[in-house]
């Protein structure tokens, strides 16, 4: 049981790692909490800052997801995946919820994904294409992204992931949809970027 608290601290701990806000502060000189839309993620950062350090935030916050879920599953054989998918969560909720920034983090969707990536990788595919297939025909950013995370449970179902996978990927599509409200109006009032 210890061993298992320890992994989630350490899980959440390295998805309250805040690397859009890192990124930018100690290469740009800049709190990416005050520029642009103000969420510190990978969107951000791209459209704020540039291309390359947009990807890079993204693909650290992948990582940040995907870790905790790949040692996890080294350490707890379990064919359920209940801890690597709770250590998941927890770098989820790190990452939403980091304690390094006064407990306001980016929406979840890079880390979930690592997460997902680790645990179901097919689909998570198949959901990377649902977000690629929709920012493509409406250019929206969050748009994609909340259709990804809806389509994920569907995906997870279809393929017979392990059942908390498919409990926890609703909750966590519920988390991401409340934390694009913002972006859902925007889209609705058509000022959305």
């Amino acid at each position: 049981m210890a061993l298992i608290l320890l992994l989630l601290l350490i899980s959440f701990l390295l998805g309250s790692i805040p690397n859009a806000y890192l990124l930018a502060k100690i290469f740009y000189g800049i709190d990416i909490r005050y520029c642009g839309s103000g969420n510190p993620g990978a969107t951000n950062v791209w459209r704020t800052v540039g291309k390359i350090p947009g990807t890079l935030t993204f693909l650290f916050d992948v990582l940040k997801g995907f870790m905790p879920v790949f040692i996890s599953k080294k350490i707890f054989t379990e064919p359920s995946l209940t801890i690597p998918m709770l250590a998941g969560f927890c770098a989820v909720a790190g990452h939403i919820w980091t304690p390094f920034l006064k407990f306001k983090g980016g929406k979840g969707v890079a880390t979930g994904y690592g997460v997902f990536l680790g645990l179901a990788p097919l689909s998570a595919i198949f959901s990377l294409i649902v977000f690629s297939v929709v920012l493509l025909i409406t250019k929206y950013v969050a748009l994609g992204s909340i259709t990804a995370s809806i389509s994920l449970p569907i995906f997870l179902y279809f393929f017979n992931e392990p059942v908390i996978t498919k409990y926890v990927s609703i909750i966590l599509a519920i988390i991401v949809v409340w934390r694009h409200k913002s972006n859902i109006k925007k889209i609705l009032n058509k000022t959305e970027d």
